[in-house]
């Protein structure tokens, strides 16, 4: 199996045939169009339904059970036979690592996004956005931050703070007192409450930020 098959969403893409292609005749016997269901394609699209079933039962199996989740769990989870889960996964390390990769590439996302904002809000918008990613991920995140991080990412992100930062306070939606440690430094205690929280109030972040981000603004905006 391709491995990049259930990586890439533009696998999926449809691909165009010749007029009358579906039915080849061997013999006195005609394979129907329908055949086409058990073919190349229909096993990419099965590679790429597994690969997001395995993610999504990770997801939960290793939020219930942290590093006592094991691969044949995962698999019944998922709805798929263990080998499946280990032909796209060597371990549950590799697994593993693939959420932060994901995680990763969403916070890179996130980023780009709010730096393409030129109204000064891109600061709140990138926070707002971290903090729903942290909580998507909460109760696995230990797992996570155990994991090599990409640090060329984590510099492009803390870029990106940084400038967006500077444009919040040179637009007046921040106070000319905020530094960019105090933005990392909230981004750090949110993500920590987060952590803490995220069986018994999942959405405590939210007030959190929110206090903080009045705390934060310029007087003519609080």
């Amino acid at each position: 199996m391709n491995s990049r098959a259930g990586n890439d969403r533009t696998h999926l893409q449809p691909v165009r045939g010749t007029p009358g292609e579906g039915t080849v005749a061997t013999g006195a016997v005609a394979t129907d169009v329908a055949a086409s269901d058990h073919g190349p394609r229909a096993r990419r699209r099965d590679a790429v339904r597994n690969y997001y079933r395995i993610l999504d039962a990770a997801r939960e199996v290793l939020g219930e059970s942290g590093a006592d989740a094991s691969m044949e769990e995962i698999a019944a989870r998922a709805g798929v036979g263990v080998g499946t889960v280990y032909r796209r996964f060597a371990n549950k390390d590799a697994l593993i690592d693939e959420l932060l990769r994901i995680s990763t590439a969403e916070a890179l996302a996130a980023a780009d996004q709010a730096l393409a904002r030129q109204d000064g809000h891109g600061l709140e918008q990138l926070l707002r956005a971290l903090g729903e990613l942290f909580a998507r991920h909460a109760r696995y995140a230990h797992l996570l931050l155990q994991r090599r991080t990409d640090t060329a990412a984590s510099r492009q992100i803390r870029s990106v703070i940084e400038e967006l930062t500077r444009r919040a306070l040179a637009a007046g939606t921040l106070s000319n007192d905020v530094t960019i440690p105090d933005v990392t430094a909230l981004m750090s205690a949110m993500r920590g409450l987060i952590e803490a929280t995220a069986e018994a109030a999942p959405d405590s972040w939210q007030r959190f930020l929110d206090i903080h981000l009045v705390g934060m603004r310029s007087a003519g905006l609080r």
